[in-house]
């Protein structure tokens, strides 16, 4: 099959060989896969994983469990044991022994096949596009910062970062009714943001005030972190969406001096994601700036790093 791996450098590999599903999983056969900022942050370093990247897809069971044979699926990333403390507990995203599809322990989606936990699987409404349905995983995790931080009408919220993942996380604040703003630097993506009726700001704009309840980071960057730092009021909670690899200074001052609260937030849930794109609550097609065939896999990760983009898919299909 062919897969985009990283192992001491990225590279697309013609022949790589088919996995093989073990006990209670399925194979599912890749239409559909989207790069993230994670992605981009794991070549340069980040978790120092190695294997098949990617975790944002929807495909096709090929192989498995009869009740799943030929749907069309999307899937948690999230591969747990079910039986230690965190899973026993309700916790089970931070199983002490999970892996993480394309991320920690797993290979993951940017191939032809990949291998995933029947018991991880969610079945396509047929009323959302193979475009839509790669949105999944990063509206579920827009979604689980509204289990994190009571928003309401009187909440004043910042979203920090204007590319893929704040401009998702924007329109699920959006649905509160919260005193909402978005802040980032590329006009193009503020636009977007405007249209769904949430005010913009360009940061070269923006007059810090602290005094914002709540600010969610979704910048990706030390500098971002710190903008919210100078955003958020005292005793207000930074909601922090960013991962960023390396070593790289973080002050931490502000953060002890005004008490702020730091939530880091990470998957969400799927089932709340899937019925947001079916409503259109949450709407992605304007996010995709390109479709790539996989062949040309190299080329859209050196693309997706670019600030003019958004949202490139990888289309297994050609």
């Amino acid at each position: 099959m062919r897969a985009l791996s990283l192992e001491k450098n990225l590279q697309y590999q013609a022949n790589h060989p088919d996995p093989r599903p073990g006990e209670g999983e399925c194979l599912v056969r890749v239409r559909m896969a989207g790069i993230c900022s994670t992605d981009l942050q794991l070549v340069l370093g980040y978790m120092q994983f190695r294997g098949i990247l990617g975790h944002e897809f929807v495909g096709v069971v090929e192989s498995g469990s009869a009740n799943w044979l030929g749907k069309r699926v999307v899937c948690e990333i999230n591969c747990v044991c079910r039986h230690c403390d965190m899973c026993l507990s309700g916790l089970a995203n931070h199983c002490r022994k999970r892996t993480v599809l394309g991320i920690a322990g797993r290979d993951g989606c940017f191939a032809d096949l990949v291998c995933v936990p029947e018991a991880n699987l969610h079945e396509v409404p047929d009323v959302l596009t193979d475009e839509q349905a790669v949105f999944v995983e990063p509206v579920a995790a827009a979604y689980q910062t509204l289990s994190q931080y009571p928003f309401v009408a009187k909440t004043k919220a910042t979203v920090v970062g204007s590319g893929r993942l704040g401009l998702l996380v924007t329109q699920v604040l959006a649905e509160t009714g919260c005193k909402l703003t978005v802040v980032g630097r590329n006009a193009a993506k503020l636009l977007l943001a405007e249209k769904r009726g949430v005010q913009s700001v360009h940061v070269d704009d923006l007059i810090c005030r602290a005094d914002h309840d709540v600010v969610v980071d979704c910048t990706g960057s030390p500098e971002g972190f710190d903008l919210a730092t100078r955003l958020v009021r005292p005793r207000g909670s930074i909601v922090l969406k960013s991962t960023f690899a390396g070593e790289r200074g973080v002050n931490l001052a502000a953060v002890v001096v005004n008490e702020i609260s730091v939530l880091g937030s990470r998957c969400g849930s799927f089932s709340d994601a899937i019925h947001a794109l079916v409503r259109e609550a949450v709407e992605v097609r304007p996010m995709i700036t390109q479709t790539v065939p996989f062949d040309q896999a190299m080329d859209a990760m050196t693309a997706a790093s670019q600030p003019k983009h958004l949202k490139i898919l990888l289309d297994m299909r050609k």
